[in-house]
């Protein structure tokens, strides 16, 4: 076993061993779904983070600074501008909702607001797409390992897996909060050394923008557009707003906020943050592209900068910050997983009569459960990119139309509802597999669809309901 293997593990089993720990704070199900609702502005600014920061913030945004360079930023800063939405709009006015109700999860205001049905379909809708963004970091776990030690993949996906849902099953956002906070020092810390000392290696910034033509070492001037550039760009918004508005995962933290701003202050930091991390991860896959210009896969750039181009104590301080990054947004989605099928669907129609022990006891079954099924699609999901391009269109058609309508208006329904869930789901389908895109990709269409039958399927009924008034 090499130092960086046997530091990256140990650094691991820390964090591990905290969060166990940590856990027998978690008496109930309060605790466990919304830390008893006692989160102050630094510590849900943190564990938001720390949750956000993962995969796709890591290991797949240094992929697109590798290919696109600078328009790559939109990919972490999407998250940022929808983050700072729900900080000024969305999030105070859902948290006093969810305090006036005592609702714990976002399933629980859907049923709040629309009824059972819905709640029961987003629950089993999310809980299925969960699964591809949990396989999203395990994949990105397994790519350090590969490239530190040479372990196979299913190895690495198996490690992470089990560790992620060792200290969140213990006790849930309660540990998962705290230990978020370490690893967002180390995160934050790891990126803020690398990042200056990978772009000094490859020949300072200009070499960054130059490298990247048709062929290694060729100038390439889109890679200092800001707008759009290859794949990367602002369409990103349209994916990665609406998904970070919606969001269960975040908006069930945000519940457990101590107050209305705890809920403003904690997002808006969060937001901030977000915007100005993103810079980070693009100028290491930048400087991947001029050090390592023939990479096989280019989701593998941020782990071979890191472990080749800086010095050595600067690159395990970074490999552990990729490695907080993936296993804390890991225990994220486990929050989401667990929550969903043991209070959305467990405790509302399997054992309406369970009582808090058992709610609590189903909620770690089904963190173990969700963290089977993420080593399992780990496996067989080829990319890391591939995994979050499912979740994020997924939960920005199906929850985002929903979510907003119900929030500034009590008059629509079920039907409406679901409708919109159908029909944003269907167009994304479509959408893809007719391979639309342009100037309208696939999650714009689907997101359009959902609003249009959201608002058909209202001004129907309330048409009928007028036309049966006049008949009587």
């Amino acid at each position: 076993m090499n130092t960086t293997l046997a530091v990256l593990l140990l650094y691991v089993a820390l964090i591990t061993c905290l969060g166990v720990s940590i856990g027998r704070r978690a008496k109930g199900a309060a605790d466990f779904f919304v830390a008893g609702r006692r989160m102050g502005p630094g510590l849900l600014c943190a564990t938001l983070l720390a949750a956000n920061i993962g995969a796709g913030s890591t290991v797949f945004a240094a992929s697109l600074g590798y290919e696109d360079g600078l328009a790559a930023w939109w990919w972490v800063g999407s998250a940022g501008v929808g983050t700072l939405v729900l900080a000024i709009w969305v999030g105070p006015r859902i948290w006093r909702v969810a305090k006036a109700h005592s609702l714990f999860t976002a399933g629980d205001y859907l049923e709040h607001r629309y009824g059972p049905s819905v709640r029961a379909a987003m629950a089993v809708l999310l809980w299925l797409a969960s699964l591809s963004i949990l396989a999203g970091q395990l994949i990105a776990m397994a790519w350090i390992l590969e490239v530190v030690a040479g372990t196979p993949r299913w190895v690495g996906a198996v490690a992470g897996g089990a560790v992620m849902t060792a200290y969140f099953a213990a006790g849930g956002l309660v540990s998962s909060a705290w230990v978020n906070m370490v690893q967002l020092m180390v995160l934050m810390g790891g990126f803020l050394v690398a990042a200056p000392l990978a772009v000094g290696a490859a020949g300072g910034l200009g070499e960054l923008f130059a490298a990247g033509g048709a062929s290694p070492g060729t100038a390439d001037p889109g890679r200092l557009r800001f707008w759009a550039n290859g794949g990367s760009g602002w369409p990103y918004l349209t994916l990665l707003a609406p998904a970070f508005i919606a969001s269960p995962g975040i908006l069930q933290k945000a519940f457990g906020a101590r107050d209305e701003r705890t809920v403003r202050v904690g997002l808006a930091a969060a937001a901030l943050v977000l915007m100005l991390f993103a810079f980070l991860p693009v100028a290491l896959g930048m400087a991947a592209r001029v050090l390592a210009p023939d990479l096989a896969d280019t989701e593998t750039a941020l782990p071979v900068v890191l472990a080749t181009a800086v010095p050595a104590w600067v690159g395990l301080l970074g490999l552990a910050a990729v490695l907080s990054a993936e296993i804390s947004s890991a225990d994220a989605i486990l929050f989401m997983l667990s929550t969903s099928l043991s209070k959305d669907l467990y405790k509302r129609f399997v054992a309406p009569d369970a009582s808090d022990r058992q709610v609590l006891r189903a909620s770690r079954w089904a963190a173990v459960a969700g963290g089977g099924g993420g080593v399992a699609l780990a496996v067989l999901l080829p990319t890391v990119g591939a995994s979050l391009a499912i979740f994020y269109s997924l939960l920005s058609v199906s929850l985002f139309v929903p979510l907003m309508a119900g929030l500034h208006s009590r008059r629509p329904g079920v039907p409406e509802a679901l409708s919109s869930v159908v029909a944003g789901g269907a167009a994304l389908l479509a959408a893809t597999l007719a391979g639309a895109g342009g100037k309208m990709p696939p999650t714009l269409w689907g997101l359009a669809a959902a609003a249009a039958a959201y608002g058909g399927v209202f001004l129907a009924r309330r048409w009928a309901r007028r036309r049966g008034r006049d008949m009587r």
